[in-house]
């Protein structure tokens, strides 16, 4: 399957989760083995030679990809989840997101300055999530830091919100 093809089974489910919003979604493609066979062998192929020794991955869709990859580039693998759901000491970031103000955090000793990160999230939508993402890690002092989406919504300009500096890709356009 080419991402071309496997772009054609991800459907926009229309006012959800609330009215207006068109949510990508990436569940249902993830019952398709070629599905993800394709999605990881990209992946795997754009990162195995970047020296990653960490994906954080972003709660919760982010997770789908991440465990998967981190195995196949041999790195670890820190989830970034809502507030509470982590044993303290956390790192802590509030944003807005699309549709309300969240926080989100990750254990502090997950990462350290010396480790090359891929941050992995599911869908770069406002940029809210992924921006919070990155203060936590730059707070930390990582130093080395590569973004990847499975989708981009294009017209939402979430790129936006990124340092132009650090190096970001997304599998799919919508």
């Amino acid at each position: 399957m080419t991402l071309q093809e496997a772009q054609k089974i991800i459907r926009t489910v229309q006012d959800f989760p609330k009215k207006g919003i068109g949510f990508i979604d990436l569940v249902q493609p993830l019952q398709n083995v070629e599905f993800v066979d394709c999605v990881r062998n990209e992946l795997k192929s754009l990162y195995q030679d970047k020296g990653i020794t960490k994906i954080v991955a972003v709660e919760s869709r982010g997770y789908f990809f991440s465990s998967i990859l981190a195995a196949d580039i041999k790195a670890g693998m820190a989830p970034i989840r809502k507030k509470g759901k982590l044993p303290p000491e956390t790192i802590q970031e509030t944003y807005q997101k699309e549709y309300g103000e969240d926080t989100i955090e990750m254990l502090k000793d997950s990462v350290t300055e010396d480790d090359v990160v891929l941050l992995h999230d599911d869908i770069l939508a406002t940029g809210g999530t992924i921006q919070a993402a990155c203060n936590m890690l730059r707070k930390i002092g990582v130093k080395k830091i590569y973004i990847n989406f499975i989708g981009e919504i294009d017209f939402l300009e979430g790129r936006k919100c990124i340092d132009p500096e650090i190096e970001t890709t997304a599998l799919f356009h919508f």
